[in-house]
């Protein structure tokens, strides 16, 4: 089995393309076969390098390692042109100048359901003979039978009249020298299948299986995109998603394991993966539900782990104890600056919960836990807890009445991680500075 991934470099790799090349990574590791990886860059103001880094990039960060390539399609040039040629010599294809008004008078006077036919020219754009009679038909790995009758089809335009090969011949030559078994793709490139089909039968070969995947729609039933949050896979690495649970998410967008798991390690969704597991209908990208799988991959992290992640993540390397204390709490990587920045940037300013948690007696509460504190002999959690614990008991007050003012003395809000664990990271001195300054406030 020969699989291939084969984006256009036209900006941050969607997240339909990454299914795409996931769906298609699976299939070969599943298989045992070969994932190539093939640049379809033969539109040269928006194939630039930076495009096409972006999406080797996101392969890179899913895990997604090919076996050959990243073959550029613009490279081939030279053997697309040789493929038109042996298509005109063979009388498949002929030379035309009929331009866009010539296609709609013919169809005026023959149907608009006619496909164009026209005549040989000397000069003009190369197009393939399509026939009148029959259908292009093949059997989709998802969809099923799909047939096109070939009298609808216009004579296809496979070379432009300076013998630049178009996209259509230049994929269907491609896939054939590569020896490509299997096509999975997006269903938006149905249309172009028929057109491939004709081509190779054209040059006398054997097409690959192909397999159309309907396409992303966001919570509303509308194509995935940025008005939904998160369209591209560089998108989810910002926004602190692993990709371990991305790959897990994405790949039961549209495929089932046959089961209710939804949890699955990529060896897993590799032993599993089933082209006939690919569902009919479109698939709804729920960034919600990815943020609960993401928080099921975060909690699942060793301490170092996590930390690795984190570090990387803010480009710092002293976020160990502030992981310790804020595991549970995360989501995503990006979730951990909002609750523990404060630890390394000092207290937030959120008037609403100075207002509410350091009036009068929240002052004077703070006063008594700042005089517990300083004469706590051990500044581990086990001592801080017993400390608050007994101004608890002695005050007759809410935990929550003695606990909220020192948060918001420390982390100048109302949210931190624990109370006790968040003490301790701060340590003695920099727990009596800050209570200090909120009572000189």
């Amino acid at each position: 089995m020969r699989v291939r991934f084969a984006p256009s470099p036209t900006g941050a790799l969607h997240i339909g393309g990454a299914r795409t090349a996931l769906f298609n990574w699976l299939l070969a590791r599943n298989a045992g076969g070969r994932f190539v990886l093939r640049i379809e860059d033969t539109d040269p103001e928006r194939s630039t390098a930076e495009n096409v880094e972006q999406i080797l990039d996101a392969l890179r960060w899913l895990e997604l390692d090919w076996d050959e390539g990243p073959i550029f399609q613009s490279s081939r040039e030279e053997r697309h042109r040789e493929a038109v040629a042996a298509l005109l010599d063979s009388g498949r294809a002929y030379r035309s100048q009929a331009a866009a008004e010539d296609v709609k008078a013919w169809k005026a006077r023959h149907g608009d359901d006619a496909g164009f036919r026209g005549e040989p020219q000397e000069r003009g754009a190369v197009r393939l003979r399509v026939p009148d009679e029959g259908d292009t038909a093949f059997e989709d790995l998802v969809l099923g039978e799909v047939r096109s009758p070939n009298r609808s089809l216009d004579d296809l335009v496979i070379a432009r009249a300076d013998g630049t090969p178009l996209y259509n011949l230049a994929v269907a030559v491609d896939d054939l020298d590569l020896e490509i078994t299997h096509v999975l793709r997006g269903n938006d490139h149905l249309t172009n299948t028929a057109k491939q089909l004709l081509i190779i039968q054209a040059l006398g070969a054997q097409p690959p299986l192909y397999g159309h995947v309907p396409l992303l729609h966001g919570p509303d039933g509308r194509k995935l995109s940025k008005r939904h949050g998160a369209a591209s896979v560089q998108e989810l690495r910002g926004a602190g998603y692993l990709p371990g649970a991305v790959r897990n998410y994405i790949a039961l967008l549209g495929w089932g394991a046959g089961d209710d798991e939804t949890i699955l390690s990529t060896d897993e969704l590799v032993h599993r993966f089933d082209v006939a597991r690919i569902q009919h209908n479109p698939a709804q990208f729920d960034e919600q539900k990815l943020r609960w799988m993401n928080g099921r991959y975060m909690r699942a992290l060793t301490l170092a782990q996590l930390t690795a992640a984190l570090e990387a993540y803010y480009g710092r390397s002293d976020l160990a104890p502030a992981a310790a204390i804020s595991a549970e709490k995360l989501q995503t990587l990006a979730d951990f600056w909002p609750l523990c920045g404060f630890i390394y940037d000092g207290p937030a300013d959120d008037a609403a919960a100075r207002e509410r948690w350091l009036d009068e007696r929240g002052r004077s509460v703070l006063a008594a836990v700042r005089e517990r504190l300083a004469a706590t002999e051990a500044f581990d959690v086990a001592a801080i807890e017993q400390a608050l614990g007994e101004i608890v008991a002695a005050t007759a007050l809410k935990p929550r009445d003695v606990y909220q003012p020192l948060r918001v003395a420390l982390a100048g809000r109302a949210v931190s991680p624990g109370i006790f664990e968040t003490v301790a990271v701060l340590g003695r001195e920099a727990t009596l500075a800050r209570i200090d300054a909120a009572l000189n406030l």
